[in-house]
């Protein structure tokens, strides 16, 4: 068999038609409506099947296989496509058949490539629905739009590897420990869908069974000091402070005082929400720590504040900020704090009332932890324990708002409130 026919100048003068370069290669040329010439590489082959021809005698069945434009596809390049061709067929393969399988898999393969991005966002498609709350999907996907994806997010998911893991978590494990400990365990869990979708194989690099090897353990380090407690002491002058600022940051954390409750409690309360002939505030579950509805009774103090805020109305938020049909953003009390000139937060005031209490009044336990928002006792004593205790912790709370609004003078007695009214 005689190949590598073709000269460069039968290529340059070539007329339409085919051009023989021996082995089943064959340059085609032909000329486009615009005149210009097109020449391209087909190799042609033979297979076992018998067929009849227009003149009616048999022959074997021809396959004509493009291999790519000349201008792409150079002679050199052509001839070592066609050798190898022919080892296909000498292997009993139709190289076109072979090359459609190829294409398959590749196309296949594709269809499983997909970045974390994706991924991640396919995690929260497929569970948030048994999240709490939209908001907490939300901050799911946040911390890692804000830590992860600027590092992994593009990168195909089975890429992700130990090393780019450590890229992520090693600035912010120290400074912002628990937040990289989020950080990290939403990583491993999105890296465990991908491998269970099929988009990555091997060892998830995120687990800490991996990374209790690289990276200090979040229990022992050294936890950033919290900005203390404000003494029982100092809340009455802090309150005639803060009655003396006209904001709604500042009523919103009035109210967050007088009954005790969380920064995102108050934050996110709506007038539906509140009875105020029952005086009592209800508390959707999904706006809870504890992911149950609250029951908040209202002391006359809170009710002033409420009462003080409907004159200012102007949505359905209790305490609206600058944008219409927005409450407060989540700093807002804590800005009404320093600018005061305390070093203390929101949780401060919770831990403050109940210090108060315990130091302070002779009420139980039970009725101080129900006023905060916990659960008491274990979950057999919650099950005979059904009521809110409502009453009590009313009056509990009319008791501390008189405290807040009371000069505070030491006597160096502790004379418990319950046993000085009685």
């Amino acid at each position: 068999m005689r190949i590598h026919r073709i000269t460069a100048t039968q290529i340059r003068h070539a007329k339409p038609g085919l051009l023989n370069d021996g082995g089943g290669l064959m340059l085609q040329t032909s000329v486009g409506k615009d005149g210009r010439r097109n020449q391209s590489w087909i190799f042609r082959y033979s297979l076992p099947d018998i067929v009849v021809s227009s003149n009616g005698r048999p022959r074997l069945r021809t396959r004509d296989m493009g291999l790519g434009p000349l201008s792409t596809i150079g002679v050199t390049e052509a001839r070592e496509k066609a050798r190898q061709l022919r080892q296909q067929r000498l292997d009993g393969i139709d190289p076109i058949e072979h090359r459609n399988v190829q294409r398959g898999l590749i196309r296949q393969q594709a269809a499983k490539v997909k970045t974390f991005a994706e991924c991640a966002f396919e995690y929260v498609a497929a569970h948030g629905i048994s999240w709490r709350s939209a908001k907490h999907g939300s901050q799911w996907i946040g911390t890692l739009r804000r830590f992860a994806f600027p590092v992994i997010g593009k990168l195909p998911v089975g890429q992700v590897d130990t090393p780019l893991i450590l890229k992520i978590l090693q600035p912010i494990w120290v400074e912002k420990t628990e937040t990289a400990h989020r950080v990290r365990g939403r990583i491993e869990a999105v890296l465990d869908y991908a491998t269970a979708g099929g988009f990555r194989t091997g060892d998830n690099p995120a687990a800490w069974a991996i990374l209790e090897h690289l990276l200090a353990s979040p229990n022992k380090i050294k936890k950033v000091r919290h900005l203390d407690a404000l003494p029982y002491s100092q809340i009455a002058a802090f309150v005639t402070q803060l009655r003396a600022v006209g904001s709604s940051a500042a009523r919103a954390l009035e109210f967050a005082i007088m009954t005790g409750t969380r920064s995102a409690e108050v934050l996110g309360a709506k007038w539906p929400e509140l009875d105020l002939d029952a005086g009592v505030w209800t508390v959707p579950a999904d706006r809870t720590k504890s992911h149950r509805e609250l029951r908040v009774p209202l002391s006359s103090a809170a009710l002033a504040v409420l009462e003080a805020a409907a004159k200012v109305r102007r949505d359905g938020f209790v305490f609206p900020g600058r944008i219409d049909g927005k409450g407060l953003g989540h700093n807002a009390m804590l800005q009404v704090i320093a600018a005061l000139g305390y070093g203390t937060t929101v949780h401060g005031m919770r831990a403050c009332f109940r210090t108060w209490t315990a130091e302070r009044t002779g009420f139980p336990r039970e009725i101080a932890e129900a006023a905060l928002g916990h659960a008491v006792g274990s979950e057999t004593e919650r099950s005979y324990q059904r009521g809110e205790l409502l009453e009590k912790r009313r009056d509990l709370m009319e008791k501390w708002a008189v405290f807040c609004a009371t000069p505070f003078a030491s006597t160096g007695k502790v004379t418990p409130i319950r046993a000085a009214l009685s």
